[in-house]
């Protein structure tokens, strides 16, 4: 009997009864940890784009490609808030002087800075 191609790519078969099953498995991939940014990307993915969530997810490249993500979106935020943080004067004076309004307008600058991540890099 010839060969089907899967057993010509080294496919197992499983016998169930009378079938034989293909044994189908995902890639095995580096566990990285995933933070807040690369979770709202997963739901994104997951709500909006399911052919790229399921390409990713079934190449073995959804965690490396999440950590990705996370990581980009976690450095542009931290630039976002301090060129902000500049070019507001917001200082470690400010600080000292009056902490209530310095805590508000750096409240203020990461409100901004989350939205601009979540605009583009995150829901992208």
């Amino acid at each position: 009997m010839a060969k089907t191609i899967f057993e010509k790519l080294d496919g197992k078969y499983e016998r169930q009864g009378d079938y034989l099953i293909p044994c189908l498995t995902v890639p095995a991939e580096e566990e990285q940890p995933i933070g807040v940014w690369g979770q709202r990307h997963l739901d994104y993915l997951k709500q909006y784009r399911k052919v790229t969530y399921t390409n990713l997810l079934t190449s073995g490249k959804l965690n490396t490609y999440l950590a990705d993500i996370n990581r980009q979106a976690q450095e542009r935020f931290y630039w976002l808030i301090e060129g902000m943080k500049q070019a507001q004067g917001i200082t470690e004076q400010l600080k000292a002087e009056n902490a209530l309004e310095w805590t508000g307008r750096l409240g203020n600058i990461r409100a901004c800075a989350r939205e601009i991540v979540n605009e583009e890099i995150v829901y992208a």
